[in-house]
């Protein structure tokens, strides 16, 4: 599978943007798909994650209730909705596919996903 991250932007802090992971290749059914971010200086860390078959999905604390990760079966499609930006919420953001079903507990792992895509930058002023 291939993954193509897209959607960054710079926005301001309250604002809302909504990243986009189109994934191609052999996707089939029983895989995750993650959304992780990095900021300069700073370890990548697992913001959410989705799974295929279920829907099951899984957030960081730092953005429960703001973002939104969501699926399109049909167009083999993750997105991710932000809302309420902060500028901790800065950084490039990459999303990830497993190559097999994920327990939820898992999902926040980087070790979890095989395939990464490109990131897209987000910048939030203040």
């Amino acid at each position: 599978v291939q993954l193509q991250a897209s959607g960054g932007g710079q926005a301001q802090a309250g604002d809302s943007l909504r990243l986009s992971c189109a994934a191609s290749g052999r996707t089939g059914n029983s895989y995750t798909v993650g959304w992780f971010r990095q900021a300069p200086g700073k370890e990548r860390e697992f913001v959410a994650a989705i799974r295929w078959s279920d829907g099951a999905r899984n957030y960081a604390d730092s953005v429960k209730g703001r973002f939104t990760i969501s699926k399109d079966n049909a167009k083999n499609m993750v997105y991710l909705q932000m809302s309420s930006l902060k500028p901790e919420d800065a950084a490039n953001y990459l999303c990830a596919a497993s190559r097999s079903h994920v327990i939820l507990s898992a999902m926040n792992r980087a070790a979890s996903y095989a395939t990464w895509g490109q990131g897209t930058q987000v910048t939030v002023s203040s």
